[in-house]
């Protein structure tokens, strides 16, 4: 397949990804049927096949050699190396996001730094005893520890 047809491919499908999400968006929290279009487009993003790096450059509008350099960080997650590099295709969609916020915003330069921050951001956010704490916290409950 080429590179032109997977990419439109994988467009198609992260285009479908966010119409759910933005009818997910829409309704409150607490509703069963947000939670359940969450279900389904995390399901649909992970039964994607992996991605190649020259696709997901087309798609960052980066180069592939910068696309292996990201994977290479981190920053992009490796589905696998052998027979050759192909990507994680849940990481990719999320990277696509951040990327078309910075670009939005006028960043252009140092994205990768920026993407990474943002993605440890997102990885302490969604962490539950982090959650907890916060909650105690604003409750009221959780008591004050300063260093010695």
């Amino acid at each position: 397949m080429s590179v032109a047809t997977e990419a439109a491919h994988i467009r198609d499908l992260f285009d479908t990804i966010e119409e759910l999400e933005a009818v997910a968006s829409s309704m409150s929290e607490d509703d069963d049927r947000r939670r359940r279009l969450d279900g389904v487009v995390a399901k649909t993003l992970r039964q994607a096949p992996p991605v190649r790096p020259v696709v997901a450059g087309e798609l960052l509008d980066l180069t592939e050699k910068t696309v292996k350099a990201w994977a290479r960080e981190g920053v992009l997650a490796i589905h696998s190396q052998e027979p050759r590099m192909l990507l994680d295709t849940v990481r990719l969609h999320e990277v696509l996001h951040l990327v078309s916020d910075l670009r939005r915003a006028g960043k252009t330069r140092g994205l990768i730094d920026e993407v990474h921050r943002r993605l440890s951001d997102q990885s302490l956010l969604d962490r539950q005893d982090l959650a907890n704490s916060l909650a105690e916290m604003r409750s009221g409950k959780g008591r004050v520890v300063r260093p010695v």
